[in-house]
């Protein structure tokens, strides 16, 4: 898949200019790439999961692991790549570089192609670090931009710190179990079960590379600075590249089963990152800066996802952002236009604390009915305490819009909106949860029992979420306080983390125009 890719960066790098006709055979690339990873999908679904030989010695070489996982994240990628790669071409029309700006974005994308479907630890590192080096030209398009410069240099550290993490933590992996084939490594760690030092520090070690590269706090700042680069550079960043650290924990889910407190680590970054993403998101005023937050909200609700050993569910957020974020950075150009034009329904109905108590209440009801009456077809009795749990968390953002409905000044078409669209959540996670379930099955190890430390992440986590929820919902209540109004400026400025860490790194010079 990845070599019509690398064909078209050879044809737009020569001369690097302007190239609308080679643009366009980078995007008959991208498309290329999609169709062929639609002919795997046949064969795996005619011929069942299947790995390639190996092109090299040692280990060492080419190899595809082709199964649910890699096939869904080669239709991800290449179908999002194309879409970037046809937005681009005219988004890029005339600069002066559009040529450079193709290859490199046709080489980030090859190297992304080769790392989900890569067979070997040793591919699967180059790849890792080939997508760094790729991405870094991408974000320096415009070299001469301090901010470009000051993102991408905390994205060069983190990311090496990431990859030395990736290499030793494989080195590991080969060193535990013999082999350099991730199908082999995640065989044998699924039938051993217990882990050693050695494995346990290969999962600690992959874990770490995985959050680096998800931007999980507090190495979350690269992310949500690197909007002076194109915005398909955004796109293609935010809807694929950084998904990297959840795909690398999805393939080696069997190895991190094998280290529970690794596990448990990656769900405590990961519920924080979560809850400090959504709340910072919430006071950006800029589309694009908003968007970078909410993306750091998602990524750490994935890792929280693969933290209690839910990886189909992980799997399944992958697709499901990738697509929604793809298509608003895309957008972003015409958002302040649209929300411009949307005609101002008057006086907003603001709940007070009665109405956020029955709408929380009325939101587990259905959350809890929908399973019971649909308990044969969903499967509500066989579903893990992880995913339940899980569940529970996501309909507290539905309960935040019944709020709105069952406030004492809604009129009834609201009312019955929200509560339409907190069955419709219900309904829609059992059946895309059960249908991940299903599509995975003996590629994705199924989740285990939860033991007292699963449990207790569970109820802290359930209860964090269901606070921020329910002072989201009462914050129009008290906004107007000073002490709200001063929390919001700490807020919209991540309480200064990024502040901190541009003076730990030394800082940067700012140039003074008189």
């Amino acid at each position: 898949m990845p070599l019509p890719l690398l064909v078209a960066a050879a044809i737009t790098f020569p001369g690097s200019g302007r190239c609308p006709k080679r643009a366009g055979a980078a995007e008959a690339a991208a498309l290329g790439s999609f169709l062929m990873a639609l002919g795997v999908l046949a064969v795996l679904v005619t011929r069942g999961a299947a790995t390639s030989g190996l092109i090299g010695a040692a280990g060492i070489g080419f190899s595809s692991l082709l199964d649910a996982v890699s096939v869904t994240m080669l239709l991800l990628v290449s179908f999002i790549g194309w879409l970037v790669l046809r937005f681009a071409r005219t988004y890029l029309d005339g600069e002066t570089r559009q040529g450079a700006f193709t290859g490199w974005l046709c080489l980030t994308l090859a190297a992304v192609l080769f790392l989900v479907q890569a067979g070997n630890l040793v591919q699967l590192a180059a790849a890792w670090i080939g997508m760094s080096v790729a991405l870094r030209r991408l974000l320096l398009f415009y070299p001469e931009r301090l901010a470009a410069q000051r993102a991408e240099r905390k994205k060069r550290l983190f990311s090496r710190i990431g990859a030395t993490a990736l290499i030793i933590g494989t080195g590991l992996a080969v060193c535990a179990y013999g082999t350099t084939d991730i199908a082999t490594v995640n065989s044998i760690a699924r039938t051993s079960g217990g882990s050693t030092l050695t494995t346990a520090t290969a999962a600690g070690l992959l874990a770490f590379a995985a959050l680096l590269k998800s931007a999980q706090f507090p190495t979350h700042g690269w992310l949500t600075e690197v909007m002076e680069a194109p915005t398909p550079v955004s796109a293609l960043l935010h809807a694929g590249i950084v998904n990297a650290g959840g795909f690398l924990l999805v393939r080696f889910a069997d190895l991190m089963l094998t280290a529970p407190g690794v596990l448990a680590a990656v769900a405590m970054v990961g519920g924080f990152t979560a809850l400090f993403g959504a709340l910072v998101m919430l006071t950006q005023p800029a589309v694009k800066t908003s968007l970078a937050w909410s993306t750091v909200a998602q990524m750490g609700f994935m890792m929280l996802e693969c933290g209690l050993a839910l990886f189909p569910l992980a799997l399944l957020h992958i697709v499901v952002h990738s697509f929604y974020k793809a298509h608003a950075f895309l957008a972003s150009g015409g958002a302040v236009e649209q929300a411009a034009a949307i005609r101002r329904p008057g006086p907003v109905a603001i709940p007070n604390g009665a109405a956020v108590g029955r709408a929380f209440v009325l939101a587990l009801l259905i959350y809890a009915v929908i399973g019971a009456v649909f308990g044969v077809v969903f499967g509500f009795g066989h579903k893990s305490p992880q995913s339940l749990a899980l569940g529970a968390i996501l309909i507290f953002g539905v309960a935040y819009l019944l709020a709105q409905g069952l406030a004492d000044t809604a009129p009834r078409v609201l009312t019955r909106k929200t509560a339409s669209y907190a069955i419709a959540a219900a309904v829609g996670y059992f059946m895309l949860q059960t249908a991940a379930e299903w599509l995975t099955r003996g590629t994705l190890p199924a989740t285990p029992l939860p033991g007292r430390l699963e449990w207790t992440l569970m109820f802290l986590a359930a209860l964090s979420f269901g606070a921020v929820a329910i002072a989201q919902a009462l914050l129009p209540l008290w906004s107007s306080h000073p002490a709200a109004a001063g929390l919001r400026v700490h807020l919209a400025n991540g309480f200064y983390l990024n502040a901190v860490l541009d003076r730990l790194l030394g800082g940067w010079p700012a140039r003074v125009s008189l």
